[in-house]
């Protein structure tokens, strides 16, 4: 039975594509910092659900890391799907600090220490939701679209120390648009807005297929290879 370790399982892709892994047989070890949707979900499957509260901007994290990988018997998947985001066209400190400590530190803390267990176990593979809103600054979210680029450049990184080490560790790079989950809870009207299930399940495949990186959905790929090529003269007078 293969073996999976979710953080951020409460809501959203996470927990969605805790329910597909589950349906395909997985055993699964969910990590959030709101454990009664962690509860909700072990009463789904309790034989092979493990849970466990963690918060990735806390320190401990990794040792609760650990303990929740003992529960569940071992980590052939780490899936990080955790993380925060808000619009800050007022550029406010502490949302800023926020996003910063959650989506670059805590980050951080956890794909360390799953890259470290999976180098103990001897292979296996890391999948982490990002962003599409890595691929350049965007000015009414500074901090997410500069942590969501530092977590692609983080990842590609260690792709390249794993080949350099010639480690058995996959890993994923997965980059939506925008879904609708409730880190979008405003009243905005979001273009291209995808539903959760449907991403879920693209991003079970692209796992299973052990792509290098994917963006979801083919609309988003094409939308983020003209945002590529726009020179900065241009983009930084954009309003987006």
């Amino acid at each position: 039975m293969k073996r999976a370790i979710i953080i951020g399982a409460s809501s959203g892709i996470g927990m969605e594509v805790g329910k597909l892994l589950l349906a395909d047989g997985w055993m699964l070890g969910l990590a959030a910092r709101r454990t009664d949707r962690l509860m909700e979900l072990q009463t789904l499957n309790p034989e092979r659900i493990r849970f466990e509260r963690i918060d990735v901007t806390e320190e401990d994290a990794p040792e609760k890391l650990r303990c929740l990988i003992d529960k569940v018997g071992g980590m052939d998947l780490f899936f990080y799907a955790s993380g925060i985001g808000k619009r800050n066209p007022e550029l406010d400190k502490d949302i800023e600090l926020d996003t910063v400590n959650t989506n670059a530190l805590g980050f951080t803390r956890m794909v360390n220490a799953a890259f470290h267990y999976l180098v103990e176990q001897g292979g296996g593979q890391i999948a982490v939701i990002s962003s599409v809103a890595g691929t350049k600054g965007l000015g009414a979210v500074p901090s997410y679209s500069a942590t969501k680029a530092f977590q692609n450049c983080y990842i590609e990184a260690l792709e390249q120390l794993v080949h350099s080490r010639k480690l058995n560790i996959r890993f994923t790079d997965i980059r939506p648009g925008f879904v609708a989950t409730p880190l979008l809870n405003d009243a905005r009207k979001y273009p291209m807005l995808m539903q959760v299930q449907a991403v879920s399940k693209q991003i079970v495949k692209a796992i299973y297929k052990r792509k290098h990186v994917r963006v979801i959905d083919f609309r988003w790929r094409m939308f983020t290879f003209f945002w590529k090529i726009i020179p900065h003269r241009i983009w930084r007078k954009l309003k987006i």
